[in-house]
Formats: C-alpha cells, structure tokens, sequence
C-alpha cells in the first residue's frame, strides 16, 4: 500500500485544491454575480478565488470591494491598466494551490461547470483538464463567423503540433501552478490563451476534456474581437512551434493519485465549509 509520505516530492497533499484567477478590467455589469457564483460554488476540493482589477476605470473596484466579496477572496487592485496577461501572472504569482484556472469576468462561462473540471485530477485521471464548448451542447453560439474562426484556428493549433483538443480558446483551462509559472507567460492581451495551450502543446502535454456551458456575447455585449486578434493566435501558434522545448520537471498528480487508495483520496478532499484564504 501506498502512503502519503512516499509520494512524489512534487506532490503535496496540503498544497491539493483550486487557484480561480478573476482578471477584471471594466466589468461593473458582471463582477458581482460572478463572484457571488464563485463563492456560492459547492466543491468537495479547497480553492481560493483571486480577484486582479487592472486598472478599471468604471466601478468595478468599488463593486468588488463590497464586505460581502472581500470576506471571500483575496484581492489585488492595480492602478494602471497592462493587460490581461499581466492580470494573470500577478495572480498566479500568488497561488496557494496545486492547479489554476482563469475566469473570466463576462458571464460566457458558468462558474458551476468548475468543480467538474477537478474530478479527472482527483481520480488520477489527468494534470490538465480543458473545458471546451462543443456546438450543440449546453451552448449558445451568437455568431457563426466566430464559431467557425475558433474552429479554424484550433484546426491550424492540431495541424501544427499534431494534437487533438476540440477548443483553443477556452477560457476554462485547469493547469498546474507549477507549470504556468515555468512556462513564464509573455503575451498580453488575446494572444495568452493561445500561448498558454501552444505551450502546454508543443512541450507534450495534452488535455483531459469535458464538455461546459456557454452562452457568448454579441458584440453589442462588448465582444471585441477583430481580425487582427485572429493574426495574434497565428502568430504564437507559429512562434511558440518553433521554440525550444522547455525542461519542465514531470507533474506528479496524476502518477500520485493513482497509486492511491480510495480512503487515501478521501482523505485529501474538503468536507467542511469552502476555505478561503
């Protein structure tokens, strides 16, 4: 049998659970109903959300500064805006748990799709888990050019490095902390989710996927995507190929997880009241 103690030194129980990383700029429609979903989510997992205004200038600081939120999250307010990718790393520098996941503040995506995403990591099963929108599942597609876009840019990314994932662009990603915060993020603006999954792709990694909800918005909803965005991805799809291979040290959940018993993986899961750092 074996016990926790002989666990790979990358494996640390007390570390198990869920980094939510809200990056906000100018959402005062949103923020508070994703937040109050993100508290009110039910998990059987410790997480912690991360709440990183950059530099908003509707609101949504005052919003997000309500008694009722900062009771729940840790909250990191930047001055001056400097884009989402620098939102992102501010909040994974401050991760406290083993894996972590970037939500968006727009209401695409439920916040109640997230504690299925950590049932593959809890049964062993993967270190990286993508939640994709597949057409005609729980979704609500505004716009056929865009549908057909994301489809045509996560064609050219399994082109490219002779993968399989069915969405590029989801921003339900379950990653390792470790890992992000190896890989040293360099993009932006609407080139980190691409820079993310091409650099996860391109050093062999591949993602367990489950199905979520989605409901996009038009872009009378504030959507502000343009071609331009479409020649970004291109680029770090293209960029990132072609970069060496990184010497990233193996991420021993998975392996751990499986040599373990069902009482031993009890034992690691929250059965209280959520945990809030």
């Amino acid at each position: 049998m074996t016990s926790l103690a002989s666990l790979p030194r990358i494996f640390n129980p007390g570390n198990l659970g869920l980094t939510i990383i809200v990056p906000v700029f100018n959402e005062e429609n949103t923020v508070c109903e994703i937040l109050c979903d993100l508290i009110a989510m039910d998990t059987n997992f410790r997480y912690e959300i991360i709440v990183v205004n950059d530099g908003s200038s509707d609101s949504s600081s005052e919003i997000i500064s309500r008694l009722e939120h900062l009771l729940h999250i840790r909250y990191v307010n930047l001055e001056k805006n400097q884009g989402k990718g620098h939102a992102v790393r501010t909040g994974i520098s401050l991760a406290s748990y083993s894996h972590v996941l970037i939500f968006d503040a727009d209401l695409e995506y439920s916040a109640f799709d997230i504690p299925r995403l950590m049932v593959p990591i809890m049964a062993g099963r993967a270190d990286f888990v993508y939640g994709v929108r597949i057409r005609g599942i729980n979704n609500l597609q505004p716009s056929y050019l865009y549908a057909v876009g994301r489809k045509f840019i996560t064609t050219i990314a399994n082109v490219t490095y002779g993968s399989a994932i069915s969405d590029l662009y989801t921003c339900l990603k379950l990653l390792p902390t470790d890992f992000l915060r190896e890989i040293r993020l360099a993009e932006d603006g609407f080139g980190l989710d691409a820079e993310i999954s091409c650099q996860m792709l391109r050093n062999g990694y591949r993602p367990f996927e489950i199905p979520i909800s989605y409901i996009g918005r038009t872009h009378a909803d504030g959507k502000n995507i343009k071609f331009r965005d479409a020649l970004i991805c291109f680029s770090v799809i293209i960029k990132k190929r072609f970069a060496p291979k990184m010497k990233l040290q193996e991420f021993g959940y998975k392996k751990a997880f499986k040599s373990l018993t069902y009482a031993q993986k009890d034992s690691l899961m929250w059965h209280g009241e959520h945990q809030w750092q």
